[in-house]
């Protein structure tokens, strides 16, 4: 503790200056914590405070420096956790005043969820509007991405986020992802364009069952009976809807299936490419690769029509200005509905997250059977409901059991 001499007292022996100690006697400096080139580590998203440098105090030569002779690095005040920490920083002992939403964190939360159904459901809608008088679903993936890499180079233009560097080693984990994402989003654009939004989220309601089987035969884990039985209303509210589905074709089915893998092994290429990377600069590398992935087959598949028919046709159909304002707001939904999407699951706990995908999926559905105004059976809608209910059930317990795994190693 830092020794004060009081006034008036006359009686104390005066404390002698100790000798200054040359840089050879000081102790060993400890530095806890890997600090990267921007001041502070990035795990996910999140960027962690600076590690704090200081002596040992374990030290017999520390224990007789005085404090004020120790190098103490605080963080700044930009890092700094807490309203507490930036008024000692600061040094006027006054509380930073706490904003509204750390107030009440939870309207924050449900903002956000908001903001992702609705992005979610906006693009949704738009990109089968497009595909109703430009059925060229590759091209459209492309402008997907392509909108998406645009936002992504400005933003690290103005430094919002930094641009975080890749090396060859990174580039290597990210790649399969990549390829994976990109056959993904082409084969799930393939089957909105051949059949009704609703009919391929009621397909895509099986990633869940695929991701379970690629776990277990794949990956070796073991995944138990309950969560293989929870999975089973899943494939027989499917194959109910499928049954009936009015604009049933086996492209659309075919390709929502090939979505369903593409994803999986997304999935299991991601635990892979875990890295320190932050997850906003993560999505963008990744956006990128896949763009490069996406433009030759675009130009095979659909540039001779393209060039013969296509584009004229659709500016014949709704104008120039139109047919871009549609093709850039439709990018646009799509990148900022997945970076949302990215921002809200790292804010709640896995149940959260199974409830919030869940119920992102009942409300795409419902919303373009609203909007699109299609007809479907009722053996079709008994049966989306019960693969709706089951991917709930399935979710749950998996989420349930993440949170069990997390206690166990907490304990």
């Amino acid at each position: 503790m830092e020794s004060r001499v009081l006034s008036g007292a006359t009686t104390l022996p005066r404390l002698s200056r100790p000798a200054r100690l040359s840089s050879t006697c000081l102790p060993a400096v400890k530095l806890s914590g890997a600090v990267n080139g921007s001041g502070g580590n990035l795990i996910w998203g999140r960027q962690l405070r600076p590690a704090i440098v200081l002596l040992e105090s374990s030290s017999p030569l520390a224990s007789n420096i005085p404090v004020t002779k120790r190098e103490i690095l605080r963080p700044s005040l930009a890092s700094a956790s807490s309203p507490a920490e930036s008024s000692d920083s600061s040094g006027d002992g006054k509380v930073a005043p706490v904003g509204f939403f750390d107030k009440y964190p939870a309207l924050l939360t449900g903002f956000f969820f908001f903001m992702w159904y609705f992005l979610n459901v906006i693009f949704n809608i738009l990109n089968k509007k497009i595909y109703n008088y430009f059925p060229y679903p590759y091209f459209v993936s492309v402008i997907h991405l392509a909108v998406g890499v645009v936002y992504c180079l400005v933003s690290w233009g103005v430094g919002l986020p930094k641009r975080a560097p890749m090396d060859s080693n990174q580039l290597k984990l990210l790649i399969p992802v990549a390829v994976c994402h990109a056959l993904g989003h082409v084969t799930s654009n393939v089957s909105f364009a051949a059949v009704a939004v609703s009919f391929t989220h009621t397909i895509k309601a099986l990633e869940p069952f695929f991701n379970a089987a690629a776990s277990q035969f794949i990956l070796g884990q073991q995944i138990p009976l309950t969560l293989w039985l929870s999975l089973a209303p899943v494939v027989l509210g499917v194959s109910m809807a499928s049954l009936t589905e009015l604009s049933f074709n086996w492209l659309g089915f075919i390709s929502a299936m090939i979505s369903n893998i593409s994803f999986t092994y997304r999935s299991i290429y991601s635990k892979k490419a875990m890295t320190d990377m932050d997850s906003t600069n993560l999505y963008a590398y990744i956006s990128i690769i896949a763009l490069f992935v996406c433009i030759p087959p675009a130009i095979i598949i659909e540039g001779p029509q393209l060039l013969k028919s296509g584009f004229s046709d659709a500016i014949a159909k709704v104008g120039l200005t139109k047919f871009i304002t549609d093709l850039f707001w439709v990018g646009m939904f799509y990148h900022l509905y997945n970076q949302l999407a990215t921002n809200t699951l790292e804010r709640v706990a896995p149940l959260t997250h199974a409830v919030g995908n869940v119920l992102k999926r009942v409300f795409v559905i419902g919303f373009s059977i609203i909007v699109f105004g299609n007809r479907i059976s009722t053996q079709t809608g008994i049966g989306t409901c019960i693969a709706i209910a089951g991917v709930a059930i399935y979710s749950y317990i998996k989420a349930k059991m993440e949170e069990e795994k997390r206690q166990m190693k907490a304990a």
